[in-house]
């Protein structure tokens, strides 16, 4: 089965749609009984298109906060943790041994696949071996709690554009997918920059699709707010954006510790410095801390949705502190 859409939030639609229709029921998988699809190639003709629109599913700060843990290199929990409490049912003591950073940057502790890829394609930009490897043939050789959903990253250059296939061996519909393309296609686009090329479609194989039958009443939600109007990110800007890692991750950790960064004295003004707000929006609601002046302070006012659905977090957080007078 294939679809193609140009946003993330038709995509969705589509296959929830599928899955709901046509899904067979499985009751074999690690975490539960689910309904699943097999052998489901999804393709995303506009990967800036990657963040949902949806109350539900437009939630792009656990998405940023996966893509900085990717670019850390980090198989920690402790990182990920505030972002995504769930990944703390897969933690062996802190670590998550499927974690992808460390297999896309050190593969068995020394092949940087990134930087392999790039200078693949820069010197042979026809090349059908740009392929980086995330599934290891020892994550089956033993039992393990948790390890890779995703086999292979490939790229192709073609007419000047650069395409991503992405191949999963299991995907989940509802909680995995929306990650998975946000971080991919945010991967997708800084090699665009990298090599100098413009953005080709994002294409998504899976060989089992799915959704657990505990979160069908979520699912179902999401196809109950109906079709909202697609956004895209902007285009992000030319040169190199892994030169940028180093400064986005230190800003990250300053942020979480509680302390003051000035988004635009970062990354200068623009694209990575609304990527920074982003975090700030993240922590600061976590703290219960205002979120205005980071409002007005956005570049691009498509953010500003998602910071007035953190707001509530920021309530919640405010009304969990001791109140003045309170025994």
């Amino acid at each position: 089965m294939e679809l193609e859409c140009a946003n993330i939030d038709d995509l969705l639609f589509a296959l929830y749609e599928r899955l709901l229709d046509s899904g067979l029921k499985h009751d074999g998988g690690s975490r539960g009984p689910s309904t699943e699809l097999l052998g489901v190639t999804l393709r995303l003709t506009n990967p800036r298109a990657r963040i949902s629109r949806s109350e539900d599913r437009g939630r792009p700060f656990s998405a940023i906060g996966e893509l900085l843990w990717y670019l850390k290199k980090s198989d920690r929990l402790d990182f990920i943790l505030p972002y995504i409490k769930r990944y703390e049912e897969d933690a062996v003591d802190g670590i998550l041994p499927g974690a992808y950073g460390p297999r896309l940057f050190g593969m068995h502790g020394q092949h940087d696949q990134i930087a392999n890829v790039i200078e693949l394609l820069s010197k042979s930009p026809g090349s059908r071996r740009a392929v980086i490897q995330l599934f290891d043939a020892s994550d089956i050789a033993v039992r393990k709690s948790e390890i890779p959903c995703t086999t292979t990253l490939q790229f192709h250059i073609r007419d000047g554009l650069l395409h991503m296939s992405v191949m999963m061996r299991s995907n989940d519909a509802y909680f995995g997918l929306p990650h998975d393309v946000f971080c991919f296609t945010m991967l997708q686009e800084m090699m665009t920059r990298r090599l100098g090329l413009d953005l080709g479609h994002y294409i998504h194989h899976a060989g089992s699709m799915h959704f657990y039958d505990e979160f069908a009443d979520r699912l179902a939600r999401y196809m109950g707010e109906g079709f909202q109007r697609p956004i895209e990110m902007g285009r992000m800007p030319d040169g190199d954006p892994f030169a940028l890692i180093p400064k986005l991750l230190a800003a990250e950790a300053v942020i979480r510790s509680g302390g003051s960064v000035v988004a635009d004295g970062v990354a200068g003004p623009g694209y990575w410095a609304d990527f920074i707000r982003l975090v700030q929006v993240f922590w600061a609601s976590r703290r219960g801390e205002p979120l205005d002046d980071l409002k007005r302070e956005f570049f691009d006012p498509m953010y500003r949705v998602y910071l007035e659905g953190r707001r509530a977090v920021g309530e919640q957080a405010l009304s969990a502190l001791p109140q003045a007078g309170a025994a």
